[in-house]
């Protein structure tokens, strides 16, 4: 049953008001009827502007007409995803949730929102669904593990998948056995753990389309605070599985000096010992070794969040800049750990990359902290440019 309307929540996102059950909105739970995630805000406001510039791209391209572009919001929840994507990019969405009750209150916000010709609630399996149909794009956004879901996933988009996990203590390595369990991988609880979870998130969407002869192209990706969020073009065909697979890799990370090696391939040799200090290494894998974004697409992103209404726009637009930004080069540095060992004060991020690039080297900061960067410059190089 809804809850009674005195218990409603009205809720304005974008260009979209829903109801929403007023109980559930502080604390959203698995056990809940219906519920409703502020936090999440901007992760719909970026999902919005992405989606929207994705789909400019297969009009222009594709020649598609922009109420034959299908989009499955697989587990809708309150419906404000799907709601908003379907509002607010004119595109035909399903909003599918396996729960009754959410199903009855996203056809009422569908009514709400005048949108019975471009969206429609169905209460549904989410994995059988996913295999039966094919959409044009899939967004996956579960309460916790994606994992059970990326294989029908990956079967179904044809254009673009979205795929939002939260489960991040298991994919960054602090719940080690659960996340080899999901993402057949081994990931690792160290400074730059945040990405580790990214990394392996797409690692595991990598192999899911490959099964399918479908390759990736990661156009943006990002870890904020509970959760990572990438948004996948898939690439028909066994050439562009083979291609995609050729960045799944390993990590050897030494925890002594913090030195890293990495080695793409499913098979690959990597020494225990250190080269540097030779004390042992942590191995990580498998993981994706390649770019987590395309600056082109980040661009028009911007351009778009730029354009819309929204309450999130700036935090936003500031997170996809710095993501645009950052160095292809896989797992950051935290510059308060090598000031750390040095026992200094950490001076101001920016002066300090910029010398890194001065002395030849390529030198960013990340979306992943305040105090984080990517550099292929070595650790000794870096500890004297700190103490400069």
């Amino acid at each position: 049953m809804i809850p009674s309307p005195e218990r409603f929540l009205q809720v304005l996102e974008g260009q979209t008001d829903i109801l929403v059950p007023n109980e559930n909105n502080s604390i959203p739970t698995a056990s809940a009827s219906v519920f409703y995630n502020p936090e999440m805000e901007m992760n719909r406001d970026i999902n919005v502007a992405a989606t929207s510039v994705f789909v400019q791209k297969l009009i222009e391209r594709k020649g598609f007409e922009r109420e034959n572009i299908r989009y499955l919001d697989a587990f809708s929840a309150s419906g404000i995803r799907g709601l908003r994507v379907s509002k607010e990019t004119g595109i035909s969405v399903v909003l599918n949730d396996i729960k009754p009750e959410a199903v009855e209150l996203i056809r009422q916000n569908i009514s709400r929102n005048d949108l019975d010709r471009t969206a429609a609630a169905i209460c549904e399996n989410a994995n059988i669904l996913l295999h039966r149909e094919k959409f044009a794009i899939v967004d996956i956004d579960p309460f916790g593990t994606p994992s059970p879901f990326l294989d029908a996933a990956a079967a179904s988009a044809t254009f673009l998948l979205g795929v939002t996990a939260t489960d991040t203590a298991p994919l960054c390595g602090a719940h080690l056995k659960s996340g080899v369990r999901k993402y057949s991988s081994v990931p690792l609880n160290n400074e730059f753990h945040s990405e580790m979870g990214l990394r392996v998130l797409l690692g595991s969407i990598a192999r899911e389309t490959a099964k399918y002869d479908k390759g990736i192209r990661p156009l943006l990706s990002h870890a904020t605070r509970h959760y990572v969020r990438v948004y996948a073009e898939i690439l028909h065909g066994a050439k562009n599985a083979d291609k995609t697979v050729e960045h799944i890799g390993f990590l050897a990370w030494c925890p002594a000096c913090g030195s890293r090696e990495t080695k793409t391939g499913l098979s690959v040799f990597l020494d225990e010992k250190c080269p540097n200090c030779f004390k042992n290494r942590k191995i990580a894998g498998p993981v994706w070794l390649g770019p987590l974004r395309e600056t082109e697409f980040c661009d028009a992103v911007v351009a778009e969040l730029d354009r819309l209404p929204l309450n999130k726009k700036e935090a936003a637009k500031k997170l996809v800049v710095t993501c645009k930004n950052e160095a292809d080069l896989a797992f950051f540095y935290d510059q308060h750990l090598f000031c750390e060992e040095l026992k200094i004060s950490a001076p101001p991020i920016d002066p300090f990359l910029e010398k890194l690039r001065a002395a030849g080297f390529i030198a960013t900061r990340t979306h992943f902290s305040g105090t984080s960067f990517k550099t292929d410059a070595p650790a000794d190089v870096i500890k004297k440019k700190l103490l400069e």
